[in-house]
């Protein structure tokens, strides 16, 4: 079996772990969100055992955005640097993170670290803040999709953020689209969000990387388009592995898959498909983004080679 690694190593920090009745700040970094969806995931929180704290500026609305910009991005200043909120979940994506990246204090942040989780539009945020303060980021559910998460989902959320030991995330029906063995620095996320960031100074630099990628009601030809403008940036040189979440309403999956395999070098790392993780699923699987692990096709999994966390 090809194994394929990551040259060198870069010191990763890890965030403090959550224990029963911390507080979990919230943040409305992009769009603004349905009430009716948030109060339910706010009650699952609690039920989970945890204390949610929703700043007033939550729900402040400036046309497609959650508050303005200045707006956004104190919030996030705010939420890392009260020492009393232990993890920041963020209330939905949509769209406005990339607005916000170059009004961020990564200094401050990097001084304050903590668990930050969402997906979709918050992909900008997790790679950006993984990338500039090598802190360890959680794709994972927001507080409007907790509302209705699966067991698989709570748990998994449970499992990144509380727990104390490696993370193991399996494909239910694992895709094989390449065999072998990779191991590196998970990155990645929503692959129309992550194409934005190109001709960035946020653009991500993947090369020794795990790389994931997921989407929701793009057409093939616009796939197509990404991962081609995601080839000739070379951002997917030099990668270790490729894992594949969802990709609902993107046109035939199989069709999808080629497409991969034309882009991707075929002499190239493990590439494995079908991993619970995305928009529109049943499940969505929580994934430490910037913490090394190993991808392996034969095991159809990511196993992780540590915590997500620290005490």
């Amino acid at each position: 079996m090809k194994s394929f690694i990551r040259d060198g190593l870069k010191e990763i920090v890890l965030p403090p772990r959550l224990q029963p009745g911390d507080k979990i700040g919230i943040a409305a970094p992009a769009s603004p969100f349905e009430s009716e969806t948030f109060q339910q995931g706010i009650d699952t929180l609690k039920q989970m055992g945890f204390d949610p704290v929703v700043p007033k500026g939550v729900f402040e609305k400036e046309s497609y955005l959650a508050g303005s910009d200045q707006h956004r991005a104190d919030q996030l200043h705010a939420l890392f640097s009260d020492e009393s909120i232990r993890a920041i979940i963020c209330a939905r994506g949509g769209y406005g993170s990339l607005r916000i990246l170059s009004e961020l204090d990564y200094d401050l942040i990097r001084e304050h670290p903590k668990i930050l989780i969402g997906f979709s539009d918050i992909s900008t945020l997790l790679s950006s803040i993984s990338q500039q303060c090598s802190l360890v980021t959680f794709h994972g559910p927001m507080v409007t999709t907790l509302a209705g998460a699966e067991k698989a989902t709570r748990e998994a959320f449970l499992s990144a953020i509380s727990g104390d030991g490696p993370l193991t995330v399996t494909a239910k029906n694992p895709i094989v689209l390449q065999s072998g063995r990779g191991t590196g620095p998970v990155a990645g996320g929503n692959l129309t969000t992550l194409c934005h960031l190109l001709g960035t100074p946020f653009q991500p630099v993947w090369k020794g990387h795990i790389l994931f990628l997921e989407d929701i009601n793009e057409p093939l030809y616009r796939i197509d388009r990404m991962f081609t403008q995601l080839k000739l940036a070379g951002c997917l040189d030099g990668l270790t592995g490729v894992m594949l979440g969802s990709f609902k309403d993107c046109g035939d999956p199989d069709a999808a898959y080629r497409l991969v395999m034309d882009v991707l070098d075929p002499a190239g790392p493990p590439i494995i498909g079908g991993f619970d993780i995305g928009h529109a699923l049943a499940d969505n699987l929580t994934l430490p983004i910037g913490l090394i692990a190993t991808l392996d096709t034969e095991k159809g999994s990511l196993e992780y080679l540590s915590a997500a966390t620290r005490e």
